[in-house]
């Protein structure tokens, strides 16, 4: 009786429970009059075994890196428990959770995976380029190089960052670099003959762009190619210029020179008439001689090219008369040889010298025209000298009053009165 007790209470209990809730449809019974019974058998799960080495899948992650704790040691990976941090490599970046946990399902409790990290493409720049270590990815440095003539402005190089973008600012390229510009040679250039200028050419300057070609204009200062060019240095000085307003500059000079001859020293008693500047290459001298003085020489004498004169100085003598002629031809011929006129003075017509006079003006067919001359009275005497020319009215004039003495003064005065 005794023993039969425990089991009499067990099946009391199980009654009173089994009307209050029926195990395993999920809901309480309203019956209380229903005294059967059912019965559902639960799965076998397994239970929760920690010391499984193994319980969930290896976890692996492409370009990444997970770090695992298992409560049984750093030596598991997988264990049930375990967890675990996700990161990625240097490029690229996590996708999903960053932690997760190996459950009892044997699952892990998150997914994660990496991917790389891009930047977008670089535009290109006017006038240069770059170049990138590695492309797009995260990490690449792009360097920027310009065309030459062209210098950078801004970032030289640029970084893809972890956000995936470039580091810095877009740069640009200006043309910062002056046009190259070759002047002629200078030059030397004698004076031509007779001048003190000479003229002289040239042909333009080169002129290149170094960045894109292109010259916008060329200015000159100085004369121009084919100018005459007086005796001295000329700096002659071309400016380039290109789109951007760069300009460059080149000069060269043009030199004048004049060949010049020793100056020369008139002769005794005599002068020189030169043309030009009186020296320079090319110029005639000309020797004239006082009056009573005649030329011994070359009447003219030439500067050359090699700096000396041509020919020899010329002298003035004395010019000699022979007055013992027997005839006024005989007499004026020696003035002809000797290039110059006679014309001889006395008071009267009664005179056989003013008869003499008379005769060889009109032998000459002296003109109103300009023209050198030597006045010598009867004796023979140089009275007055005409180095400047003079008129026929002029010489008469001197000859009627000048050249008298006072006794002929005074005779022709009184011949002038019974004239009138």
């Amino acid at each position: 009786m005794e023993q039969s007790t425990p089991l009499l209470l067990l099946l009391v209990l199980v009654r009173a429970l089994t009307a209050q809730y029926s195990e395993g449809s999920g809901y309480a019974s309203d019956e209380s009059s229903n005294n059967e019974v059912y019965v559902e058998l639960r799965p076998s799960i397994p239970q929760p075994d920690y010391r499984v080495p193994r319980w969930c899948y290896d976890l692996k992650i492409q370009d990444g890196e997970a770090a695992c704790y298992s409560p049984r040691g750093g030596g598991y990976r997988s264990t049930l428990g375990t967890r675990c941090s996700l990161s990625c490599d240097q490029g690229f970046r996590l996708i999903g959770q960053s932690s997760v946990r190996c459950m009892q399902n044997r699952r892990w409790s998150g997914y994660a995976y990496c991917r790389r990290i891009q930047c977008h493409v670089l535009p290109a720049i006017s006038y240069g380029s770059y170049q990138c270590t590695a492309g797009v990815n995260e990490g690449s440095r792009c360097d920027y190089t310009c065309s030459p003539g062209y210098q950078i402005e801004g970032d030289r190089n640029r970084v893809c960052m972890e956000d995936g973008l470039w580091s810095g600012g877009e740069p640009f390229c200006v043309d910062i670099d002056p046009p190259k510009i070759q002047c002629p040679n200078s030059r030397e250039k004698v004076a031509e003959p007779e001048k003190l200028t000479a003229m002289v050419h040239w042909g333009r300057p080169l002129v290149k762009d170094t960045a894109d070609g292109v010259i916008t204009r060329v200015l000159r200062r100085g004369p121009e190619s084919g100018s005459e060019f007086r005796e001295g240095e000329h700096i002659i000085r071309y400016t380039a210029y290109d789109r951007a307003n760069n300009r460059a500059s080149c000069k060269f000079i043009v030199k004048v020179v004049v060949r010049r001859c020793p100056i020369l020293s008139p002769p005794l008693h005599g002068y020189m008439t030169c043309s030009s500047a009186g020296n320079n290459y090319g110029a005639n001298c000309e020797y004239q001689c006082e009056g009573g003085y005649e030329r011994q020489g070359a009447a003219v004498r030439v500067c050359q090219f090699s700096q000396q004169w041509a020919g020899s100085p010329a002298v003035c003598t004395p010019m000699q008369i022979n007055v013992n002629v027997n005839s006024a031809g005989g007499f004026i011929d020696q003035f002809f040889e000797k290039q110059r006129l006679l014309i001889i003075s006395t008071p009267s017509s009664s005179d056989r010298y003013y008869r003499l006079q008379s005769n060889a003006l009109q032998a000459l067919r002296i003109s109103r025209s300009y023209f050198n001359m030597v006045l010598i009275d009867k004796y023979g005497v140089d009275r007055e000298r005409y180095v400047e020319p003079t008129t026929s009215d002029e010489i008469f004039t001197f000859i009627d009053t000048n050249l008298l003495s006072p006794r002929e003064r005074v005779q022709v005065e009184a011949n002038k009165e019974n004239c009138e």
